[in-house]
């Protein structure tokens, strides 16, 4: 904590003067383009990897980058992020970025290793379908977990099943058929930095290629 506190105190001796005129801006309001959805965990930072300033994405984190389908009765801190993101803040892109060695995914192969963790296996659920393609697309057993040689396609594909559930939310489903609103999925490479971008054709190829 020394560490973090220290650094808040940087942040308001040198940073903040810096970018008051930013900050002055930001006092009365935000206007992102852009909801980012990303997982939790500790190396993966949006902003840094992005290069975007304080009011430039509108971000939303949970283990695994995880969006459930959508439930008419049944609210949620991911459910309202991206209602109020889409409805409210009218945003034009939504992302929806994995990452290499993610440990939500690693628990998805792996659910006897979350008999501990009620609450995370639970939630690491909502990945199960990205399971069963995988399973299916290489003949496993249904019964049985996976090995971590599948963790990379399950990382990509686990992106696409998100992206699907995300055309469930009537708010996002009604702005993208309208042409108003774009979704995109990534994948971080932690250990490169680089980032892939799911393509038309259903392959992840590098950003740069798709821009």
């Amino acid at each position: 904590m020394k560490n973090i506190v220290a650094g808040v105190k940087r942040f308001q001796t040198d940073i903040f003067p810096k970018h008051k005129k930013l900050f002055d801006e930001l006092a009365s309001g935000q206007n992102p383009d852009v909801l980012f959805i990303t997982c939790s965990d500790s190396r993966v930072d949006p902003c840094l990897i992005t290069q975007t300033k304080p009011g430039e994405l509108f971000i939303s984190r949970n283990a695994g980058n995880i969006v459930p389908v959508y439930e008419p009765a049944k609210s949620g801190g991911i459910t309202s992020s991206i209602e109020y993101a889409v409805a409210a803040l009218h945003v034009k892109h939504i992302v929806v970025c994995g990452h290499t060695d993610c440990g939500a995914m690693k628990g998805a192969l792996n659910t006897d290793a979350l008999e501990g963790l009620p609450h995370t296996k639970e939630w690491i659920a909502h990945s199960n379908d990205a399971i069963k393609v995988i399973q299916q697309r290489h003949g496993c057993d249904c019964h049985e977990n996976l090995s971590e040689d599948f963790l990379p396609e399950l990382i990509e594909q686990n992106v696409v099943q998100q992206l699907e559930h995300l055309l469930t939310h009537p708010a996002v489903k009604a702005r993208v058929d309208k042409g108003e609103l774009e979704i995109h999925g990534w994948v971080y490479h932690i250990e490169t930095g680089q980032v892939l971008q799911l393509a038309e054709n259903g392959q992840f190829i590098d950003l740069h290629q798709s821009a």
